[in-house]
């Protein structure tokens, strides 16, 4: 199979204490934090791409450009969508959407590339002994 645009992925959880922008440092704001936000938009980019990777392959995120449009309270189920809308080469890049119960919580794009795991984490290894 191979990667060509219009993959799509989704993927939802429901929003806990870990998810909160106070667990990552903005105290007191017990609501869905950016960070697990990006995080759940890059979960539906994998899902959108998993069947159709090659064989030892995988994907790194490379850029984030989103707009967090609206607060999420804990115990709220949120749903990530993403669709590819580039391929070239290595390069992917997928429009992102956010929703939760009530409304749309996010949009942008996100880009990732594709990589070879053997030889991505050879170079991590590497680096570790530098």
């Amino acid at each position: 199979m191979a990667i060509e645009k219009g993959l799509k992925g989704s993927v939802e959880k429901v929003v806990g204490e870990t998810d909160s922008a106070d667990y990552f440092g903005n105290k007191g704001f017990h609501l869905y934090g950016t960070p697990a936000l990006v995080g759940l938009l890059e979960y539906a980019c994998g899902k959108a791409i998993e069947l159709h990777l090659p064989p030892g392959s995988g994907t790194v995120g490379t850029i984030v450009n989103i707009k967090h449009l609206a607060p999420t309270p804990l115990g709220m189920k949120v749903r990530a969508e993403a669709e590819l809308k580039e391929v070239d080469g290595r390069r992917l890049v997928f429009h992102v959407e956010a929703f939760d119960e009530k409304e749309k919580i996010a949009e942008g794009e996100h880009e990732r590339y594709l990589v070879d795991l053997d030889r991505f984490f050879t170079r991590v290894e590497n680096k570790k002994k530098s």
